[in-house]
């Protein structure tokens, strides 16, 4: 695996606004007094501190709640195209702020320089979204059982919504919400991870200036930065009616159990533990370009990260001789350098449990096809490096069963295609999922009813990677939620069926006389 470093240019920190000491709280254009808890961001491109926060205190979280709440209250009164419009320019802003933003994605957050590009473009591509959709936020008309009356249904905005994101995705999944949101005439309240709390700054920033010209009431788009103790004040404050939570399944059970207790609404994006099926029919040149970017991009970071290889016996042994090769061609190093496709993890605390996952193979009778390990050398002095594995396993292993956030693949064989939907099926995560074949009754069968019961099932496609026109989410323990595209924006409103008699009489409805 070779590789290849480059200096790092920092410049775009400066044109994000971003300073040595930041702010950790805003209630949309104005940034809060400096508090006194630190959160130090530090690259694993090159263990650099690109940045300090001052973490947003109780205090601070209850002026971003009390000025969200006023907002609401002019917010909700805009017409919805109005409000797209306000978008529609967040989205020409992202544009203009599309290089240092991707640039500073990458460098925060460990990801290629490309995946940082793209992840801003997915920003860009849900304004464009919420634009059409604030002109379609349209309810149904159904007939009445009474004479000479209507019904018809309508939706209003909920409220506040609080937006919990990973640092897998920094900035992506806050849009995803809040431009949703927003045309639905919500406001919103973000608390990112403090491992990327720069990027969230950054965002803000760059929004600022749209919020002002537009006279977008104060409120409207708040940040709360701090540790776990800011998700648990979102999650218990009875005045946030929806929280969407970005994370792991142990964080979503959290913050799921605190939402639901006091009956609010909870959309969870959880983990995932995402297979390939790779039948006899599959193109194998397809297959191993999908199984690869899958598994390694991001550095196995994704939720959608390709975990386990599922593949028919008859060409168990030519896919495994194929991804060894690949692997072997892998450059490991900066992110920023395009010539490189695999990052560094997020920190050293995922860089141990990388470490205790290869050990846990060996312990439960796995072998690898491509060992693992930390990557060392100048380059690397950020330790944060590691080396894309390949393991041959069971999928009843404990380790397999379980969601490794590290490039590591596991590979197995199957005998028919329902063993292989058996396996794939049989973990507790129901994210993403892909079968590869140019069987026709292979691949409808994988999307039947009796197929994947994941929330997203592709056919001749791997498991990362997914558009924002379709709702993005999945099922079993990955939480239920969905987000983006499709009708996901419902989630964000409250639903109301309204009844008009435009009669004389006041007929009951099953027919029920009342006459006194």
């Amino acid at each position: 695996m070779e590789t290849t470093s480059t200096r790092t240019d920092l410049a775009f920190l400066k044109a994000l606004g971003l300073n040595e000491y930041n702010a950790g709280a805003s209630t949309g254009t104005q940034w809060l007094d400096y508090g006194t808890e630190l959160i130090e961001s530090y690259s694993p491109v090159d263990g650099q501190l690109i940045g300090t926060v001052y973490a947003a205190s109780k205090d601070d979280y209850e002026l971003v709640v009390t000025t969200a709440q006023a907002a609401f209250k002019v917010w909700r009164t805009w017409p919805a195209p109005r409000r797209g419009e306000v978008v529609r320019q967040i989205g020409e802003a992202l544009r203009k702020y599309k290089e240092p933003l991707g640039k500073l994605v990458s460098y925060e957050m460990g990801k290629s320089l490309q995946e940082g590009y793209g992840e801003v473009q997915e920003m860009i591509d849900i304004c464009d979204f919420a634009v059409g959709l604030s002109r379609q936020l349209h309810g149904l008309t159904m007939h009445s059982e009474r004479p000479k009356h209507r019904m018809y249904e309508q939706y209003h905005p909920l409220g506040l919504v609080g937006v919990i994101s990973a640092f897998n995705f920094p900035v992506a999944v806050w849009s995803w919400n809040s431009m949703l949101a927003w045309v639905c005439g919500d406001v919103c309240i973000w608390k990112p991870s403090e491992k990327t709390p720069l990027c969230a700054i950054a965002c803000q920033n760059i929004i600022n200036e749209v919020l002002r010209s537009n006279d977008v009431p104060e409120g409207v788009s708040g940040i709360v930065i701090a540790g776990r103790e800011a998700g648990e004040w979102m999650s218990n404050d009875g005045r946030i009616p929806l929280v969407s939570a970005t994370g792991s399944t142990r964080m979503g059970k959290a913050v799921g159990a605190a939402v639901g207790a006091r009956l609010g609404r909870a959309l969870l994006e959880l983990g995932g533990n995402n297979a390939i099926t790779i039948t006899p029919n599959a193109d194998l040149d397809m297959t191993i370009i999908g199984a690869v970017f899958g598994a390694v991009g991001t550095c196995g970071q994704r939720c959608t990260s390709t975990r386990r290889l599922i593949i028919h016996e008859s060409v168990y042994e030519e896919v495994k001789k194929r991804l060894v090769k690949a692997y072997g061609q892998l450059r490991i190093g900066d992110p920023l350098d395009q010539h490189n496709h695999v990052g560094p993890l997020i920190d050293k605390d995922a860089v141990n449990t990388y470490l205790r996952a290869l050990d846990a193979v060996k312990v439960q009778g796995g072998k690898f096809a491509v060992e693992g390990g930390v990557v060392e050398g100048d380059a690397y002095t950020s330790g944060c490096y590691v080396k894309p594995a390949i393991a041959e396993v069971e999928n009843h292993y404990e380790i397999v069963q379980h969601e490794t956030f590290a490039p590591i693949l596991y590979i197995m064989k199957y005998h028919t295609i329902e063993e292989a939907i058996e396996l794939q099926n049989g973990v507790v995560q129901g994210l993403s999922s892909a079968i590869m074949t140019t069987n026709l009754r292979e691949a409808e069968r994988f999307l039947s009813v009796e197929g994947s019961d994941c929330g997203i099932a592709n056919v001749n496609i791997g498991t990362s990677g997914a558009e924002i026109g379709g709702a993005f989410g999945g099922e079993k323990e990955t939480g239920g939620g969905r987000e983006s595209g499709s009708d996901a924006w419902k989630v964000y409103m409250r639903r109301q069926t309204n009844t008009i008699n435009y009669g004389s009489d006041l007929p009951l409805a099953q027919g029920i006389k009342f006459d006194f």
